[in-house]
């Protein structure tokens, strides 16, 4: 009897294990084929991959200094990725990401500094959860477009980004503006130091934040009854529909708790890194949370390690770039090639011989149901 339960947990291990590496094959496979073709780039500009790797690697891990860059870089590259993700979970493609990240950014600047008087705990807390709500309030546009229109959140959140764009650079160049001191430059003032959210050792609490979120994220997903439904929306709304739950009430809902996070993202970035809202220092963060939601195969604790592995190209370019000779642009190629062979798996499952893990599949409603 020994025996035989000794027997079925080694298999139950094994079943584990092999699980694991179905699910983790395709993303590795495709950040070491990115790498690869990296290297060949590299060698064709006339530079050495060897030296650029091991620059690229210092510029992020040399140190705790260059370590807790890459945690910087890689927090609200965490928040845009579970936003990102979170959405797939009902079937829906949330590219407002970057819009929702920018508001966030831009109205807890200005929470910032327009709010006095409060302990730094209670402020910074405050300007956080404003950020995030402005995020969530602007998902909700697309998320109710779809739910009671039908119009396709991939061209409304698209077209919302634009509108974002130029609202934030209107507000930080106009009534937000920063005056002291004669400046000339499109920012807002510098938020006061109690919303300010700070870093301990060299550890950013911003990336604490990030990983409870993660947590928070799995956790409302797998274990309660919405994300039962959620998931269920995504993958088919007429059978959710069928079954009694409310498919446009959860449809808002989703886009909303995405937009939350993405604008959770972006306040954490003015709280805890740049200290003010100014175009530009925010561009691209919420783009790369579609990289990262990927790579992460949009499960929660994927994407903290796919978040990490960006936010490390990103603290390290410059190192690279400094040491090797190596165009900054480069990691920017990386990384589009990394997202190339994610979702061109098909072409990876070829080349390391490896069968589809069988999980759970990301599904987009809208195009062509009816």
């Amino acid at each position: 009897m020994d025996d035989q339960a000794e027997k079925e947990m080694s298999t139950s291990s094994g079943s584990w294990l092999g699980r694991l590496w179905r699910t983790i094959a395709v993303p590795l496979a495709a950040v070491l084929l990115a790498m690869l073709i990296g290297a060949i780039l590299l060698a064709i500009s006339g530079a050495d991959p060897i030296k650029a790797y091991s620059a690229l690697f210092d510029g992020a891990f040399g140190s705790m200094k260059a370590f807790g860059r890459t945690l910087a870089k890689a927090t609200p590259l965490i928040f845009s990725g579970l936003a990102v993700a979170f959405a797939f979970k009902a079937g829906l493609f949330n590219i407002g990401a970057q819009g929702q990240l920018l508001f966030g950014a831009l109205v807890s600047a200005v929470a910032g500094f327009m709010i006095h008087g409060l302990p730094p705990f209670l402020h910074a807390t405050l300007a956080l959860l404003i950020g995030a709500s402005a995020g969530a309030l602007y998902a909700a546009i697309p998320g109710a477009l779809k739910a009671y229109t039908g119009a396709h959140e991939v061209i409304t959140t698209i077209m919302l980004n634009y509108v974002a764009i130029n609202i934030t650079d209107y507000f930080a160049d106009g009534p937000f503006k920063d005056t002291t001191g004669g400046n000339i430059v499109a920012r807002t003032p510098e938020i006061l130091d109690s919303a300010r959210i700070p870093t301990i050792g060299n550890i950013p609490l911003g990336f604490v934040l990030a990983v409870l979120a993660a947590v928070v994220v799995w956790w409302l997903l797998w274990h309660t009854t919405l994300g039962f439904e959620i998931r269920t929306v995504g993958l088919s709304p007429h059978a959710a529909k069928y079954a009694g739950m409310k498919v446009a009430f959860t449809v808002i809902l989703t886009m909303v708790i995405s937009g939350f996070l993405a604008g959770a993202g972006g306040a954490i970035e003015t709280q805890g890194i740049v200290g003010r809202y100014q175009p530009g220092f925010n561009a691209g963060l919420g783009f790369d949370g579609i990289t990262i939601a990927l790579l992460g195969k949009t499960h929660p604790f994927g994407i903290i390690p796919a978040a990490l592995l960006i936010g490390a190209m990103k603290a390290g370019a410059s190192t690279m770039q400094f040491d090797a000779g190596v165009a900054k642009e480069i990691t920017d190629v990386i990384q589009a090639l990394m997202l190339f062979f994610v979702t061109a798996d098909m072409i990876v499952r070829k080349l390391i011989h490896a069968r589809d893990d069988g999980g759970e599949k990301i599904t987009l409603s809208g195009w062509g149901q009816q």
